[in-house]
């Protein structure tokens, strides 16, 4: 039987390294040592297409090469490897592809059996702003976070709504027997609170704050919009929204928006349940209303089309040209007014539920205005990912310039618990790297937590030792970090509502305070982690991010376990053996981690060293 290699990770095997932009050339090179090898062939296929089989020619000894030219448009191409030996008279046929791990293969019984690599065939770069990728973003849930009025009044009380006695009471749904909501509950944050704590975004180091939806709405959360020209009365006007944009810019500071657009609210203009826009002008009471088209009504008029089934949140049709040119299309649109007002960005809920089209329809909206930057809510590997039957395109060139990285908060949690090997986590890491574009990896905006998670340090188990792991991960990684509202003071809790606390202003937990403010600090003054490449490495219960340029590197290394190991030299990187690589593993040899610690090293600390090392035997 034959001896195969391939390993699509080192450049030797496969160039480019990733993701190949439409038109470009790669070059595939697989290793076979065999009694006598009769022929080795590149099997090939675009998405849902029929495979291509190509013959590739020995380049050495053992060496087998092809190129492929990636000419059919762009998507997602799968490929393994067929290989034909002779061995004591007798042919045998073998199939190589990748294991579950990805990186270096396995062998296959049968092309049948054989699992396919993936190359994700991207139309063009997505060249964020400036801004962004050097950005350290605030996730701020606005109901929660900063009560700017001076007596701590509530704007605007909604109607069969609650309000708390004290800013640290925890939050609850009142309910009714079928689990809907009967009352919201509120806190009464609002854009003075925001901006009367910009000098402690800035004290942080954030220069950056993506806000959840902010139109008027009936909840608390906002994603049930009421209306989509309107700032909700309980966080203020819009002469306080355009305050708080103005003053975060003279700042230096920017802001981003969620667009919810997928869905709204039963009660909004548009649909208008209870007839509080007026009895005749929502789709539900009138189907002669402009929203009508907008709605898929199955038995008008109670029984419709709503998001994931919730009759609180009506669907609506995103290829409907009416909706598309209320959101996008024109000078008077959504997009338009608020882009008009100086938002800098937007982060589109859902993501997976707005058509590719429409996507780009959003891009191209903003395009019109300088410095805009796009983003999307994915969950998964957003490079192979199917929703509503349809390949997503969205991060493949002119639709999302980047998404919020969840499969990162996962690996973050699953090697500080200890769930998964480092092992195992650095190489599902190199399989996103491989799998996402580079300008789209290293536009992701990166989070440990969100509104829809559970609090990072619950998950971890309240251990602050673990939670200074997870910002260091978070803000070595690549990708633009985004810090959770109260996660940087303490907060605890596990999903909805109880991960949505009013920040305890009065009780921040200054340790975990001067972490986050460590690692923001580090990232700063380290222009590699904005602009550098990354190389996974781990070993026995060791793991090892390495940001590199051609001559400078920052490495960390982490022992997520409870007891101290010490390196031994036995640490494996997944790239190419380099000089760089050489010495960074070097430095770490013999070096002993204390349980749930790291060890930080870079090429500024070796240079400062030799140079106070010359400048005392010059004497």
């Amino acid at each position: 039987m034959a001896v195969i290699r391939f390993n699509p990770w080192k450049i030797t095997h496969k160039k480019p390294f990733g993701a190949v932009k439409e038109n470009e050339v790669a070059t595939f090179t697989i290793e076979v040592i065999a009694e006598k090898i009769m022929a080795v062939y590149l099997v090939i296929h675009k998405d849902f297409q029929e495979e291509k089989v190509i013959t590739m020619k020995k380049k050495e000894e053992t060496q087998f090469s092809c190129e492929y030219f990636f000419n059919q448009q762009i998507g997602l191409y799968y490929y393994h490897f067929v290989v034909q030996t002779q061995e004591n008279g007798k042919t045998l046929t073998e199939y190589y592809g990748p294991t579950k791990k990805g990186g270096e293969g396995q062998k296959f019984s049968s092309s049948e059996a054989v699992w396919d690599y993936q190359v994700t065939c991207y139309k063009e770069e997505e060249k964020a702003p400036e801004w962004y990728r050097e950005g350290i973003f605030y996730q701020i849930f606005p109901d929660r976070f900063a009560n700017g009025n001076p007596d701590q009044i509530i704007n605007s009380p909604k109607k069969n709504s609650y309000i708390y006695a004290t800013e640290e009471d925890d939050p609850l749904y009142v309910k009714d027997a079928d689990g809907e909501i009967l009352r919201w509950d509120f806190f009464g944050g609002n854009f003075k609170g925001i901006l009367q704590k910009i000098p402690y975004l800035k004290e942080l180091g954030v220069n950056g704050i993506y806000l959840n939806p902010i139109f008027e709405a009936s909840s608390n959360h906002r994603y049930d919009t009421a209306d989509y020209f309107a700032i909700d009365p309980v966080l203020g006007t819009q002469e306080d929204f355009e305050t708080l944009v103005n003053t975060l810019h003279e700042n230096d500071m920017r802001l981003i928006l969620d667009g919810v657009f997928s869905h709204v609210g039963q009660n909004s203009r548009y649909f208008n349940v209870n007839g509080n826009y007026g009895k005749d002008k929502g789709a539900y009471n009138d189907r002669y209303s402009p929203y009508y088209s907008w709605f898929t009504f199955y038995d008008y008029p109670d029984d419709y089309a709503s998001w994931w089934g919730i009759k609180d949140l009506p669907e609506v049709n995103k290829e409907d040209p009416g909706f598309q040119a209320f959101i996008y299309g024109n000078t008077n649109s959504v997009l338009s007014k608020w882009n008009q007002l100086g938002v800098d960005g937007w982060r589109l809920d859902v993501a997976d539920e707005l058509s590719d089209e429409f996507i780009k329809g959003i891009r191209k909206n903003l395009e019109n205005f300088p410095e805009k930057v796009l983003l999307g809510e994915v969950w998964e590997d957003a490079s192979n990912k199917i929703s509503y039957h349809h390949r997503r395109e969205y991060i493949l060139g002119d639709h999302l310039q980047g998404v919020m990285n969840y499969p990162l908060r996962n690996s973050v949690i699953d090697l500080l618990n200890e769930n998964k090997t480092p092992e195992d986590v650095a190489k599902s890491l190199m399989v996103l790297y491989e799998n996402y574009p580079a300008d789209i990896f290293f536009n992701n905006l990166n989070n440990i937590g969100t509104h829809d998670t559970e609090r990072i340090l619950s998950e971890l188990g309240n251990h602050l030792q673990k939670l200074d792991l997870a910002f260091a991960m978070m803000f070595i990684f690549p990708g633009v970090p985004c810090i959770y509202y109260g996660d940087e003071a303490g907060l605890t809790g596990g999903k909805d509502p109880e991960n949505r606390k009013f920040f305890p202003w009065n009780t921040i937990n200054q340790d975990i305070y001067d972490d986050c403010q460590k690692w923001i600090s580090f990232r700063k003054k380290n222009a590699l982690l904005t602009k550098g490449d990354v190389c996974f490495f781990y070993g026995p219960q060791l793991f090892g991010i390495l940001r590199y340029s051609e001559d400078n590197y920052v490495a960390l290394l982490i022992n997520p376990g409870n007891y101290p190991t010490t390196v031994n030299g036995n640490l494996t990187f997944i790239a190419d053996d380099t000089a760089m690589i050489k010495e960074v593993h070097q430095r770490f040899s013999d070096r002993t981690l204390k349980e749930n610690s790291y060890l930080l090293i870079t090429s500024e600390q070796k240079k400062k060293s030799i140079e106070k090392y010359r400048a005392i035997t010059k004497k």
